[in-house]
C-alpha cells in the first residue's frame, strides 16, 4: 500500500490546462442506489460547475468526478487542483431505523478524502418523517427522485461554503509573518527522504539556507495553486514567477517542473479564454464572460473583504496595477508557454513515480498546440506520451490510453495516426488474456477508424477518380471488420463487409485473394444472402448497400430497337413530321453535355407494349475463374415493367462479352432503363447506371406505344439461301426461292397467322424487284387483296391465305456466242443472227462440250441461270396501336432462278399472198434437257428435242402500229430521242407478242410457259409486219382482190376495175398515175404481156388519183374487156415522178389481182 501511495496510479487523459483553476468535488452513491437514479441527480450536479462569487468579479469553477482515485488525492499539496476538496454522497433511505446506520457510511466515506475536504453534503431520497425536520447544513432530505427542485440551490450553496474554505486557506498561507517557519510541502515519495533532517543546526547553515529557498519556492507554488482555483489570475503568475526564481536556485526540479506549468496554465487560461478541452472549454468560455463594465475594472486582486490590505505588501499585487499591466509583465507568450511545457516536462522526466504527472502536462501541451494549429510539435508531445513507462496498465486502462490518443492524434489533424492507435485500442478489446472478449466495442472502434485510413463504407466513393490510402491496410480493416462482426453474431454484417471488400478492392487483390475472399462470401451468404437494404447499427451508424458493379464489369449499355419485322412505324401526317420545340435554333453550338443528359435522352425508336424488348449489355469478367451471374434482369421506371431474368456463365478474364436482358412493357409512356439487378455469390445487387462512371450508353429512354398485332407468314416454297439485301437497307424476316422455266408462271400461297394479342384489322400489299439488269415482260409478281381482306379482322391465332402470281418472262432472244456453240455443235442454222439489248451469256447444254468435268459443271449448270430478286412487302396494324396511327412492316424476299427454256436464234419474215399478211420465220431452240414443244396461235405443235433447233413459220396479219407522239421540236436532247425510239419499239414488240401467242410446254414435267418476242424484232422486220401507211385495194366487179382466189367473169361482159388509196401516214400524198397492166404467167417462167387480142381497156389503162389528205381516201375507176377464156393477172405500175420518189417502195405494195375468164353462158 505504502508502494502504492507514492506514485500516482491512475492518469487522467482528458485533463487540460483549464482544470488547474477547478475545485476537484467527488460525488458518490453510500449504500445501493440504482445506476439510472443515480445519474440523475449526478447530471443535474454537474450542471452547476461555475459560480461567480458575490460581491466579487471573480468566479468558481468545480470538476466534479464520480469516481476517484484515493492515492491521487495525495498529490494535492504538488498541484491542488488534484486535491478532493468536497464530497457529495447520494443515498436511499425509506426508514428511520436505517437512517444511523446510513449516516455511519457516510462518515466512513469522508474518511476516504478527509485529510483534504474543505466540505461535504449527504443527499438522502425517500426518507420523510422526523428526522428530516431536524435542521442539518450537510444533509439534504428528500422525499424521492422525482420531487428534488432545490438541488442545484443547495450545491450553489455548498460551492460557496468550499469558497470561503479556499479563500482562508489562501490568505493564511500567502501571509509572510516574520518569525514564522515555513512548512516544506511534500509529494509521497519525498516524505521519506527529509524525515529525521534537522535543518536549526548552524554546522548546516548552508543546508539550511537551502532548505529554506526551497520551502519558500513549493509555498510559493501552492499559493499560486491557490490564487488561480480561486479566481485570482495575476496574484497567481506572480506567485509562479516567484516560485520558478526560488525553485531553480535550489535545483527542485519536480518542484520547479510543477511550477513552470502552473504558469503555463495561467497564461492559457489568459490568452484562451475559451479553454483548450473541447466541450469543457465551451463551459469556460460561457463562465469567463463577464459585463463589460465589470471587465473595464480593476481585477480586486487583494481587495476581498475577508483580506487584509496591509498583509499583503510583500507578497500581493499593488490594488493599482490593471489587469492588462500584470499580462503584458507576468504572462507567458503562446510560443514562450511550449517551451515552458517542454521545461517541465523534462524535469518530470527524471522522476520515475512522477509518470503520470508527466504524461498529462503532455496532454495538455497538445491540447494547446492544437488550437494554436502547431500540429508538427503537438505529434512530438504525443510521441514523448506514448512511451512513458506507467506501472503494469489493465487490458481496460490500456483501451482507454490508445482511445486517448487517437483522439488526440485527430485533434492535431494526424487522421492516419489517430486511426492507427484506434485500431490497437480495438485489438485490446479482444485480447487474449481477456477472458470475455469485447466483440461489439472492438467493432465500434474499428468503424471509427475508417476516415483515417481513408475508407468509407459509401461504394460510392470509391467511383470518384483514383483509389485514395493504402489498398494493404484498407483490406487487412476490412477483413477485422468482418471477422468482428461474426464474432458478434451478426453474418448480415460480415456478408455487407466483405461484400464491400470484393467490390472496392477487386483491382488490389490476387488471383487466390480473389478465390479466399468468393469462397468466404459463398459460405457466410449460404446462411445469409446479401441484400440491397441498408443495415443499421444501434449507435445509428448506417452502412449503405454494396451493389457488384464489377463483377462482371459492364462497359456498355445499349437500347436495342425491335426486329425489323416488328419494328413500329408511324403514319405520316400531311404536314410531315412534327418539329421540335426545345429550341428555336436549328443548331446551337452551347449544348451542356452531362453523362445524366446523355443518359436520359430519348431514343428514336419505340417498344411496343406487350412485345419482348431487348437491352444489349457488353460485360467483362474480371475473375480469374468462371463467374457464374444468377437472376440477372433490368431495372426500370416510369411504366409497369416484366423483367425476364437470365442466368450466365462467363469464363476467366473474358474480355467484352455480349449480354442480353429481355422484358416485356406491360403499359404505355415513357420507360427509363436505370440499371440492371444480379445476384453473385449469394450477393443480391441492384447497379444503377449512373453509379457506373465508365459505362458508354447512347440513351436509356424510350417510349412505349399501345399494343400493336404481330404476323407471321409461312408458304410451302423452301427457305432460300440466299439473304436479300434491299438498297433501303430494310431487313427481310424471311427469303424463299423458287425454280422457274423462262415464260413459266406459278402461284404462291401465302399462309398470314395472327400470332399477336391484338387483332390484325388492316393489310396493304406492295412488291418491289430488286433486280434492275434482267428485262422483263408483263407483271412479274400479281395478286388479288380483297379475297384475303375478306378474312379480316383477323383475330388472334387465326389464319388466312394470300396467293401471289409469280411470271419469270425474261428474253428469249440469242446471242452470237450461242450461234458459234450450236454450229460447232452439228446443229444447221441458217438466216442471220440476232442481236438482244439485253445480252446474257447463255451457252447450250451439250456434255461432250467440256474436256474436264468440273469446268462443265461450273460453266455448264451455273450460265444458264438468271436471278430475279424481289420483294413483298405486307403494311397491317391492329389494336390500339392502329388507333393511334402506328403500323408495322413485314417483308417476305423472293430469290427466283429462272432456267431457259426456249431460244428464237433467228428471226425473219416471207410476203404472204395477200399485202395485209405476212410469214414470220422463227428459228426456236431447246435449251432444255427435255423433249419440249412450242406452239403459237393457230399453228400446229413443233416438238423439239433437247438442245435441237427448228423452223417454224407464223402467218400473222400485218399490224398497225399505233403511232408515238413526235417529239415537241428540234430541242430534244439526243438521248430523249433514242428512249423514245425504244420505247416505240418496245410497244410494237409488246403487241406483236400478244397477237402471237407463243406457248410452250415440257411434258414429262407437266410444267408449261410461254414465250415472247419482245426484243428480238429488229427495225426491218418491223417494217416487214407493220402495214404501209398508204392502204391500196383493188375491188373487181365491188369485190376486194387480196387472195389466191381469182375473180370470175365472163367472156364478153364488162370488169369493173377499183382503185382504192387510204392515206394513214400524218401527210397528204399525190397525185399519183397507175397504169394496169396485164399479163399471164405460163407457170414456167415466161409472163406473156401481149395481149392486145385477148383484154381490151374500156377507156384508158392509165387512172389518176388526185392528193389525198392525212386521213383521207380517195379512189379510180375502170374496166376491162376479156375477149377470151383464161387466167389473167393484172400488173398496176406507178408512174415514175417526183412525188412518187418522195416515198419509200414499201407505201406503193398493191394487191395482186387474178382474173378468170369463163365461157358466156347461153
Amino acid at each position: 500500500m505504502i508502494r502504492q501511495a507514492l506514485r500516482m496510479s491512475v492518469p487522467d487523459y482528458m485533463q487540460c490546462a483549464e482544470d488547474h483553476q477547478t475545485l476537484l468535488v467527488v460525488v458518490q452513491a453510500v449504500g445501493i442506489v440504482s445506476e439510472e437514479n443515480f445519474f440523475r441527480i449526478y447530471k443535474r450536479i454537474c450542471s452547476v460547475n461555475q459560480l461567480s462569487v458575490r460581491d466579487s468579479q471573480r468566479a468558481l469553477f468545480i470538476r466534479y468526478r464520480h469516481h476517484y482515485p484515493p492515492e491521487n488525492n495525495e498529490w494535492g499539496d504538488f498541484q491542488t487542483h488534484r486535491k478532493v476538496v468536497g464530497l457529495i454522497t447520494i443515498t436511499d433511505c425509506f426508514s428511520a431505523k436505517d437512517w444511523p446506520q446510513t449516516f455511519e457510511k457516510f462518515h466512513v466515506q469522508k474518511e476516504i478524502y478527509g485529510s483534504t475536504l474543505y466540505d461535504s453534503r449527504l443527499f438522502v431520497f425517500g426518507l420523510q418523517g422526523d428526522v428530516t425536520e431536524q435542521p442539518r447544513p450537510d444533509v439534504a432530505f428528500y422525499p424521492n427522485y422525482d420531487d428534488c427542485d432545490s438541488v442545484e440551490k443547495r450545491i450553489e450553496d455548498f460551492i460557496e461554503s468550499l469558497f470561503i474554505v479556499l479563500e482562508s486557506k489562501r490568505l493564511d498561507r500567502a501571509t509572510d509573518k516574520s518569525g514564522d517557519k515555513i512548512p516544506l510541502l511534500c509529494v509521497p515519495f519525498e516524505k521519506k527522504d527529509f524525515v529525521g533532517l534537522d535543518t536549526d543546526s548552524s554546522v548546516l547553515l548552508g543546508l539550511k539556507r537551502h532548505y529554506k529557498k526551497r520551502c519558500q519556492g513549493r509555498m510559493r507554488k501552492h499559493v499560486g495553486d491557490l490564487c488561480l482555483q480561486a479566481g485570482m489570475l495575476q496574484d497567481a503568475l506572480v506567485h509562479y514567477h516567484m516560485s520558478v526564481e526560488l525553485l531553480r536556485s535550489v535545483n527542485d526540479f519536480l518542484w520547479l517542473g510543477a511550477a513552470l506549468e502552473g504558469l503555463c496554465s495561467a497564461s492559457v487560461i489568459s490568452h484562451y479564454p475559451g479553454g483548450t478541452g473541447g466541450k469543457s472549454g465551451a463551459r469556460r468560455l460561457q463562465g469567463s464572460s463577464l459585463p463589460s463594465e465589470a471587465a473595464n475594472r480593476h481585477r480586486p486582486g487583494a481587495q476581498e473583504v475577508l483580506i487584509d490590505p496591509g498583509a499583503l505588501t510583500t507578497n500581493g499585487i499593488n490594488p493599482d496595477t490593471s489587469a492588462e499591466i500584470g499580462r503584458a509583465k507576468n504572462c507567458l507568450s503562446p510560443e514562450d508557454i511550449i517551451d515552458k511545457y517542454k521545461e517541465a516536462i523534462s524535469y518530470y522526466s527524471k522522476y520515475k513515480n512522477a509518470g503520470v504527472i508527466e504524461l498529462e502536462a503532455c496532454v495538455k501541451a497538445v491540447r494547446v498546440l492544437a488550437i494554436q494549429k502547431r500540429g508538427m510539435e503537438a505529434s512530438e508531445f504525443l510521441q514523448n506520451a506514448v512511451y512513458i513507462n506507467l506501472r503494469q496498465l489493465s487490458e481496460e486502462e490500456k483501451i482507454q490510453r490508445y482511445s486517448i490518443l487517437s483522439e488526440l492524434y485527430e485533434l492535431i489533424g494526424f487522421h492516419r495516426k489517430s486511426a492507427f492507435f484506434k485500431r490497437v485500442a480495438a485489438m485490446q478489446c479482444v485480447a487474449p488474456s481477456i477472458s470475455e472478449p469485447g466483440w461489439r466495442a472492438c467493432y465500434k472502434l474499428l468503424l471509427e477508424t475508417l476516415p483515417g485510413y481513408s475508407l468509407s463504407l459509401d461504394p460510392k466513393d470509391f467511383n470518384k477518380g483514383t483509389h485514395r490510402g493504402w489498398a494493404a491496410v484498407q483490406m487487412r480493416l476490412l477483413h477485422e471488420l468482418v471477422y468482428a462482426s461474426r464474432r458478434m453474431g451478426n453474418p448480415a454484417l460480415s456478408v455487407r463487409h466483405l461484400s464491400f471488400l470484393l467490390q472496392t478492392m477487386l483491382d488490389f487483390l490476387s488471383d487466390q485473394e480473389k478465390k479466399d475472399v468468393t469462397q468466404s462470401l459463398e459460405n457466410y451468404t449460404a446462411k445469409c444472402p446479401g441484400t440491397m437494404e441498408p443495415i443499421t447499427l444501434p449507435d445509428g451508424l448506417t452502412l449503405p448497400p454494396v451493389p457488384f458493379t464489377k463483377l462482371p464489369i459492364v462497359r456498355c449499355v445499349k437500347l436495342l430497337s425491335l426486329p425489323t419485322s416488328l419494328r413500329p412505324q408511324k403514319v405520316k401526317s400531311l404536314l410531315g413530321q412534327t418539329m421540335s420545340a426545345k429550341s428555336p435554333f436549328i443548331y446551337s453550338p452551347i449544348i451542356a453535355h452531362s453523362r445524366g443528359e446523355e443518359r436520359n435522352k430519348k431514343i428514336d425508336f419505340q417498344w411496343v407494349q406487350g412485345d419482348v424488348c431487348e437491352v444489349q449489355l457488353m460485360v467483362y469478367n474480371p475473375m480469374p475463374f468462371e463467374l457464374r451471374v444468377e437472376n440477372m434482369g433490368l431495372l426500370t421506371s416510369g411504366v409497369e415493367f416484366e423483367s425476364l431474368p437470365a442466368a450466365l456463365s462467363l469464363p476467366a478474364e473474358s474480355g467484352l462479352y455480349p449480354v442480353t436482358l429481355v422484358g416485356v412493357p406491360q403499359t404505355t409512356g415513357m420507360i427509363t432503363v436505370n440499371g440492371y439487378h444480379t445476384t453473385v455469390f449469394g450477393v443480391f445487387s441492384d447497379c444503377l447506371l449512373d453509379n457506373l462512371p465508365g459505362v458508354k450508353t447512347s440513351g436509356s429512354t424510350v417510349e412505349v406505344i399501345p399494343a400493336l398485332p404481330r404476323l407471321q407468314i409461312s408458304t410451302a416454297l423452301p427457305r432460300s439461301a440466299h439473304s436479300l439485301q434491299p438498297s433501303s437497307g430494310d431487313e427481310i424476316s424471311t427469303n424463299v426461292s423458287v425454280q422457274l422455266y423462262n415464260g413459266e408462271a406459278q402461284q404462291l400461297v401465302i399462309t398470314l397467322e395472327n400470332i399477336g394479342l391484338e387483332p390484325l384489322e388492316q393489310l396493304e400489299v406492295t412488291s418491289k424487284l430488286l433486280t434492275t439488269k434482267e428485262k422483263l415482260s408483263g407483271d412479274f409478281l400479281s395478286w388479288k387483296l380483297e379475297e384475303t381482306l375478306s378474312q379480316f379482322p383477323l383475330q388472334p391465332g387465326k389464319v388466312a391465305t394470300f396467293t401471289v402470281n409469280i411470271k419469270a418472262k425474261l428474253d428469249f432472244s440469242c446471242q452470237e456466242n450461242l450461234l458459234q456453240d450450236l454450229s460447232d455443235d452439228g446443229v444447221s442454222v441458217s438466216g442471220f443472227p440476232l442481236s438482244s439489248p439485253f445480252r446474257q451469256v447463255v451457252r447450250p447444254r451439250v456434255e461432250s462440250r467440256p474436256t474436264n468435268p468440273s469446268e462443265g459443271s461450273k460453266s455448264g449448270d451455273l450460265g444458264h441461270l438468271k436471278t430475279l430478286e424481289a420483294v413483298l412487302n405486307f403494311k397491317y396494324s391492329g389494336g390500339p396501336g392502329h388507333v393511334e396511327g402506328y403500323y408495322r412492316n413485314l417483308s417476305l424476299g423472293l430469290h427466283v432462278e429462272v432456267e431457259p427454256s426456249v431460244f428464237f436464234t433467228r428471226v425473219s419474215t416471207l410476203p404472204a399472198t395477200s399485202t395485209r399478211q405476212c410469214h414470220l420465220l422463227l428459228d426456236v431452240f431447246n435449251s432444255t434437257e427435255h423433249e419440249l414443244t412450242v406452239c403459237a396461235r393457230n399453228n400446229s405443235e413443233l416438238v423439239l428435242h433437247p438442245s435441237e433447233c427448228q423452223r417454224m413459220a407464223i402467218q400473222v396479219d400485218k399490224f398497225n402500229f399505233e403511232s408515238v407522239s413526235e417529239s415537241p421540236g428540234e430541242k430534244e436532247p439526243l438521248a430523249n430521242l433514242k428512249q423514245l425510239e425504244d420505247e416505240r419499239q418496245e410497244a410494237r414488240g409488246l403487241e406483236i407478242s400478244s397477237k402471237l401467242d407463243i406457248c410452250w410446254r415440257i411434258p414429262s414435267l407437266k410444267r408449261s410457259g410461254e414465250a415472247s418476242v419482245e426484243g428480238l424484232l429488229n427495225q426491218l422486220v418491223l417494217e416487214h409486219l407493220q402495214l404501209a401507211p398508204l392502204q391500196w385495194d383493188v375491188l373487181v366487179d365491188g369485190q376486194p382482190c387480196d387472195c389466191e382466189v381469182a375473180a370470175t367473169c365472163q367472156v364478153g361482159d364488162p370488169v369493173h376495175l377499183e382503185v382504192r388509196l387510204t392515206n394513214r401516214s400524218p401527210h397528204s400524198v399525190g397525185p399519183f398515175a397507175l397504169t394496169v397492166v396485164p399479163f399471164q404467167d405460163h407457170k414456167n417462167g415466161v409472163h406473156n404481156y401481149d395481149l392486145h387480142d385477148a383484154i381490151s381497156f374500156v377507156g384508158s389503162s392509165t387512172f389518176y388519183l388526185d392528193t389525198v389528205q392525212p386521213s383521207g381516201q380517195s379512189a379510180c375507176l375502170g374496166a376491162l374487156l376479156f375477149l377470151y377464156t383464161g387466167d389473167f393477172f393484172l400488173h398496176i405500175r406507178f408512174h415514175e415522178d417526183c412525188k412518187s420518189k418522195e416515198l419509200p417502195p414499201s407505201w406503193f405494195c398493191l394487191p395482186s389481182v387474178r382474173v378468170r375468164a369463163l365461157e358466156a353462158q347461153a
